[in-house]
């Protein structure tokens, strides 16, 4: 038994050395086949570093051309810019024209109706009259829109927030305001007061509203429901006008709204002088702020009795006479008129 353990031991022994040598022959073979991999490397890395170089200068370019569109964006971007900037120049002058040339349509429209009127009326004029008249021609200045001159730069509207028009005339306080608008195109200024004097707009006190379609509809909207004491006393917002707004080199309009002016609130005379000493005169003899003003019949609708509302009538107009303003007293509507008890 111990022979063959022996020998058992010694057969192990020779296998595990062949087996060694086996192995040991590989690796040897391993290593004599890949002697030249220390070359492959290098060259391997060689061309690594050309294709990178190659990505490189493709990304460069890449980069470049980027550049250059991203150039003829800006620039595309800046034409763009500036024609938008002529458009609205030309839309500003198309404006511009349009409006020039509906007030010259609406004078020459004005100048051919005093025309006509003028004709009837010399059918009865006696011959010496008709002489006289023969060479008669209206100054341009006196050409006027529904009997109200056209020419001011800028345009106070002076309202009478009352009950009375604020119960009765409301709505066509606001019509009329709407058309005065309608017969200037376009203002250099726009300015709200109540006969108080108290502005509509506080953030533009003592200052012009600019002109624009967005302006003149706030002004309407907040003319709507606007509601401001009021003693029924144009004289109060006349005077705080002239005295914060007036220019003497500015061409403005007052339009006057109301529909009495209330006993105890000072004489006509008295109006009438402080007017003329704040509006003072140009080297031609004209005033340099026009007051217009518009007659309501508010109070006769409502009670069918003037009252002061005369007081108002024979203020305005004489202040529209001497201020180169035109007064018009709008009649009582159809069925506007309450019964009396």
């Amino acid at each position: 038994m111990r022979r063959r353990r022996r020998e058992m031991e010694q057969l192990s022994m020779s296998f595990l050395d062949s087996i060694c040598c086996g192995f040991g022959s590989i690796i040897l073979l391993l290593v004599m086949s890949r002697h030249d991999h220390p070359h492959m490397i290098e060259e391997g890395k060689e061309n690594l570093a050309g294709v990178i170089a190659k990505y490189e200068q493709e990304l460069n370019d890449i980069l470049g051309e980027t550049e250059v569109v991203q150039r003829d964006r800006n620039t595309t971007i800046s034409d763009v810019d500036l024609a938008k900037l002529k458009v609205e120049d030309l839309e500003k002058l198309l404006a511009r024209v349009r409006s020039e040339t509906l007030k010259a349509q609406g004078e020459a429209s004005v100048s051919t109706e005093a025309v006509d009127r003028l004709a009837k009326a010399q059918q009865t004029l006696t011959e010496e009259q008709k002489r006289l008249l023969a060479d008669y021609k209206p100054a341009p200045d006196e050409y006027k829109v529904g009997g109200i001159p056209v020419d001011s730069e800028y345009i106070v509207f002076l309202i009478d927030t009352s009950g009375s028009m604020k119960q009765f005339v409301w709505d066509q306080v606001l019509q009329q305001i709407r058309e005065t608008l309608e017969v200037y195109p376009t203002v250099k200024g726009i300015q709200v007061l109540n006969d108080e004097g108290e502005y509509m707009f506080k953030s533009y006190r003592r200052e012009w509203i600019p002109d624009s379609p967005t302006q003149r509809k706030t002004i309407i909207d907040t003319l709507r429901n606007w509601d401001a004491f009021s003693n029924s006393n144009p004289r109060e917002g006349i005077i705080a006008a002239l005295r914060e707004l007036y220019d003497p080199n500015k061409k403005i309009s007052f339009y006057v709204y109301s529909d009495d002016f209330a006993t105890g609130t000072g004489s006509i005379n008295a109006v009438v002088r402080e007017v003329d000493r704040l509006n003072r005169t140009d080297n031609s003899g004209r005033r340099r702020v026009r007051i217009h003003g518009v007659a309501f019949p508010s109070i006769y609708s409502a009670t069918g009795e003037l009252y002061s509302a005369t007081d108002y009538v024979t203020l305005m107009r004489v202040l529209c006479q001497r201020n180169g303003g035109t007064f018009v007293a709008l009649p009582v509507e159809r069925g506007n008129r309450r019964s009396r008890n």
